[in-house]
């Protein structure tokens, strides 16, 4: 039998048990501070990482702590909120428990905020062989790669060999794609011939593979024709309609013939929600969302809610869901917290509704794109919005002084100092499963 998560505190208060430390889960465990619920926060890391800055890592524009907060300096002097390292595994429903790898907790609610994977549409070589971004360590893993694979090319005579060390083909026109292919062109044009003058990165090719007709399908047409012609302008090769269909570590196939030859494909096309067992079928949508009301409380449940990437929620507007994206799960947790709060006053619940506030991407370190409600504009304009929305956006008032300094530094020299090839080191086989992640 299952052990119960020890020392956990003793309340009086209802026990809102919040799954996932995200955008939506640390949002609505903020909100609840000091209120008559108890809040147990469950994440599988110990910290938040904002994820809009992943590819910043993965390019050596910022250290990984800077995008980064420890959850447990956010709840200092809380005393209704309490934070446990752990995995959830499954749901009783009729209990009112969640399973975890570090015992069962008892809810009175429960919240899903589990947010999303990578999606590689069933290719299992391109799940074996490409490299996913959705995590600070997976962004620093690919950091570490591409260094390493410029120290070793620097040590091949064979010129094909060392091209297909150095170049980097990105697969997935959205902002992340976008974003790491302008980063990694402007590390090829400006910053690398510095590091390895006797490389030719005339030879080093950054290509940008996209399955639909454009760019940015999220934003504006002009938005996407604006971010193509910026990417040009670096040097990126742009492939619009064009399908990786398979990828063996070093060739990367489409439409039957190899095009391209390279170690390092970077997967960023598609997310799929986080699963956890315990969910009935008519709960579950296609593509594995989980079906909620318009309060996001599931299906068929009375007091289990989900948020973010992992819930589907259907709307006059919205008939297909909302767009996984940060502001629909920070909007979905401020409407549920309030709702929560108004639970203990006896008044009425409110609907979601989204309130679209805009979407933005970079392009390189002077231009960007932004759509918003009432305009959208480009260029270093756009760029500066772009610096400052998420410099306002990153948890801790010391993350942004570290952030807005490496931002100054990278401007003025465009020398990022964080090219270090740091390789974790297992001292004994037994550490191995403590100190390193898995993946699902």
């Amino acid at each position: 039998m299952e052990p119960m998560l020890p020392n956990l505190p003793q309340s009086p208060y209802p026990r809102i048990v919040i799954v996932g430390a995200g955008f939506a889960g640390l949002k609505l465990a903020r909100n609840l501070r000091n209120k008559a619920y108890q809040i147990i926060l469950l994440d599988k890391n110990n910290y938040h990482q904002f994820q809009p800055l992943f590819y910043q890592v993965a390019t050596a524009g910022l250290e990984p702590s800077a995008i980064s907060f420890p959850l447990r300096k956010v709840f200092h002097d809380t005393p209704n909120v309490t934070f446990r390292m752990g995995v959830a595994k499954r749901i009783d429903q009729q209990q009112n428990r969640l399973y975890t790898e570090i015992g069962y907790i008892d809810y009175d609610y429960l919240v899903l905020s589990m947010g999303a994977d990578t999606n590689y549409f069933g290719m299992e070589n391109i799940m074996k062989n490409s490299i996913p971004m959705k995590s600070v360590s997976e962004a620093l893993f690919i950091r570490n790669k591409i260094i390493s694979n410029y120290e070793r090319a620097i040590t091949i005579a064979d010129e094909s060999k060392r091209k297909a060390l150095m170049n980097v083909v990105i697969v997935g026109g959205g902002p992340t794609g976008v974003e790491l292919a302008g980063a990694m062109a402007e590390l090829r044009n400006k910053v690398f011939p510095k590091d390895y003058p006797q490389l030719n990165f005339q030879n080093m090719k950054v290509v940008l593979v996209e399955a639909g007709g454009s760019l940015l399908a999220g934003m504006s047409a002009e938005s996407g024709k604006k971010a193509k012609t910026y990417l040009e302008k670096l040097q990126v090769e742009v492939l619009l309609q064009t399908t990786v269909s398979d990828y063996d570590g070093l060739n990367v196939i489409i439409n039957g013939e190899t095009r391209f030859q390279t170690h390092t494909l970077l997967w960023a096309a598609g997310i799929t929600p986080n699963p956890i067992e315990g969910i009935r079928e008519e709960q579950t949508a296609r593509g594995g969302r989980l079906l909620v009301d318009d309060y996001n409380r599931l299906y068929s449940s009375k007091n289990i809610f989900v948020l973010g990437d992992g819930c589907l929620q259907q709307s006059e507007d919205y008939p297909r869901g909302h767009p996984q994206v940060a502001q629909v799960a920070i909007q979905q947790a401020q409407n549920l917290s309030a709702n929560l709060l108004a639970k203990l006053r006896q008044q009425p619940e409110k609907p979601f509704r989204y309130k679209d506030l805009g979407s933005m991407a970079t392009v390189g370190r002077k231009l960007a794109v932004v759509d918003l409600p009432f305009v959208k504009f480009q260029g270093l304009l756009a760029w500066l919005t772009w610096l400052f929305v998420h410099l306002m956006a990153i948890v801790g008032v010391k993350n942004r002084i570290f952030i807005f300094l490496d931002w100054s530094w990278n401007y003025l020299a465009f020398d990022p100092s964080l090219r270090l090839l740091i390789k974790p080191t297992i001292s004994k086989p037994q550490d191995r499963e403590k100190l390193t992640t898995k993946k699902n």
